[in-house]
């Protein structure tokens, strides 16, 4: 489904990502695991057409959309919610989840997708006239995820989305990631939580320092001497 080929992305003088390669197949979840500044967000933005590469390319589908423009990539069936939620909190949370299907007309199936985030995420049906500013971190997170399935994804990128919350919540989110995959929609998710992550990816990949280390199965990354020194506490 996607292809990434040896791309090297930088901010200024400073390379970001270096000759990163890595592939989702349809029907995954894909896990990028690795520390703070590895280069996951990098690879997150680049991947939905916010930041360009300097070389290399990406196809999804069999299509090139290395230099296609964000709008363009939703349109062909990708869709992120991206660290930090980057929600809209002086609108309301029917208006944050509307927005997720602007590139959509079909308004029946607007409504009933609608019906299906409501029912997916109940707190945000308690919420729905409120200012999406007033939500809990969890319900933020969930406000981001069902914002971007409203665009009807092929494949969704899930940029760290137990970030800040509570134990109870990330078992809930991801819950949540495995339910979306049942689903029909693939998912790549870069995220901290290496044990939880290792533990819903069919595959996985450990970026440090911009480049691409490891990469196995979830259990292989799971059981790997490497991984748990690393992320997993020993």
């Amino acid at each position: 489904m996607l292809q990434v080929n040896d791309i090297n992305v930088f901010y200024g003088a400073i390379q970001a990502l270096n000759n990163v390669s890595l592939s989702v197949q349809q029907g995954e979840i894909v896990a990028i695991i690795g520390s703070n500044g590895a280069g996951k967000s990098t690879l997150m933005r680049t991947l939905s057409g916010l930041l360009r590469t300097r070389s290399g390319s990406i196809s999804f589908l069999g299509e090139d959309i290395t230099d296609l423009v964000p709008d363009q990539i939703v349109r062909r069936g990708i869709s992120q919610s991206p660290e930090g939620r980057k929600i809209f909190t002086n609108m309301t949370v029917h208006e944050n989840i509307l927005i997720g299907a602007t590139i959509r007309n079909d308004q029946a199936a607007i409504k009933d997708d609608m019906e299906q985030i409501l029912a997916r995420f109940p707190r945000l049906r308690e919420r729905l006239k409120q200012n999406a500013g007033t939500l809990s971190g969890g319900e933020q997170q969930m406000l981001a995820i069902g914002r971007a399935l409203m665009s009807q994804p092929k494949l969704l990128l899930l940029d760290e989305p137990s970030m800040g919350l509570a134990p109870n919540l990330v078992a809930e989110i991801f819950d949540i990631i495995t339910d979306v995959k049942a689903e029909g929609v693939t998912v790549l998710v870069v995220e901290q939580n290496a044990h939880k992550a290792l533990s819903i990816a069919d595959r996985a990949y450990v970026l440090e320092t911009g480049s691409l280390v490891l990469e196995g199965t979830g259990k292989e990354l799971l059981n790997s001497d490497k991984v748990r020194e690393a992320y997993l506490g020993g």
